[in-house]
């Protein structure tokens, strides 16, 4: 790393110089995390989190003020942009491949805090997992743990293994790499199936009803999110929160155990990481074909 000016500093990744801008800025100022900091973490991430974004369309959400400033959407690719960045054109929009360190970095200079990558690969739109939603009415919402237990028992009753992961703001996603060749539409029956059994078994506690304002203080399953277009936070992902969060897969002992969203963030994951791995790439490819096939009968 070097200095370029009192207002920049170069950092060398993948054999690429990239400059970032106003190193000191506050990103999130209440846990002193500057740009640079932000940065650094995201090169310790990478590892992780670029597994779920290469050959996807991503979406990414910016704060060029921090979190506690205006953010926006982006999904066209910024201009300009280096060669080491690879887009890719879908209904005239030209979205990063985030597929590199070094992409990762640059978005990371322009205040991209949080990235949320299609459901489908780039040039196919088959699912590449299967994931339940579980999104709480509440900002704080102590059932979440119990929550996400019932759906996984549930799963795996079925004979369907799954991982938690928590959203990094105030929800969680029950996330099932699956085998390649299942459709949205096959998943979407499935998680249908789920959501309405599990809302009339617990109706105190769950609901599928997408109306905010009809779902009281329910915790919504929502199987709908999981569909062609649509995005969810990627795993390893910062999340735009007080506490720096991180999207952060689950061991179920530690659902059983009890935990909060925030528990997991920028100043520890690199620890959890050490320690256990990626919870989600150590969980094999389910294959749900006896499910989908007592569902067409």
């Amino acid at each position: 790393m070097s200095a370029i000016s009192a207002s920049a500093v170069s950092v060398r990744i993948e054999g690429h110089e990239i400059t970032i801008t106003n190193p000191d800025k506050m990103l999130w100022p209440e846990e002193g995390i500057t740009k640079l900091d932000y940065v650094r973490h995201l090169a310790e991430l990478s590892p992780y989190l670029l597994p779920y974004t290469k050959g996807r369309y991503l979406t990414t959400i910016r704060f060029p003020d921090g979190i506690g400033g205006q953010a926006f959407y982006q999904k066209n690719c910024p201009e300009p942009f280096p060669g080491f960045i690879h887009t890719v054109q879908l209904d005239k929009i030209r979205y990063v491949n985030l597929d590199s360190a070094a992409a990762l970095i640059w978005l990371g200079n322009l205040a991209c805090i949080e990235f949320h990558p299609s459901l489908h690969g780039i040039g196919n739109d088959l699912p590449l997992e299967w994931i339940i939603d579980i999104d709480p009415s509440r900002e704080e919402e102590r059932r979440l743990p119990q929550a996400a237990l019932i759906v996984g028992e549930l799963l795996d009753k079925l004979g369907i293994a799954s991982i938690p992961k928590t959203s990094g703001a105030t929800g969680m996603q029950i996330v099932t790499p699956i085998r390649r060749g299942y459709t949205f539409e096959e998943l979407r029956k499935l998680g249908k199936l789920i959501g309405e059994f599990l809302a009339a078994k617990h109706p105190r506690l769950f609901t599928v009803e997408r109306a905010t304002k009809k779902r009281g203080e329910l915790i919504y399953i929502d199987y709908l999110q999981h569909w062609r277009g649509k995005t969810l936070s990627a795993p390893y992902t910062p999340r735009a929160r007080p506490g720096a969060p991180v999207s952060t897969p689950l061991e179920w002992s530690e659902v059983e155990a009890g935990f909060h969203p925030r528990d997991f963030h920028l100043g520890n994951i690199k620890e959890r990481l050490r320690q256990k791995g990626d919870l989600l790439a150590k969980t094999p490819p389910q294959v749900l074909d006896h499910i989908l096939e007592r569902l067409e009968r």
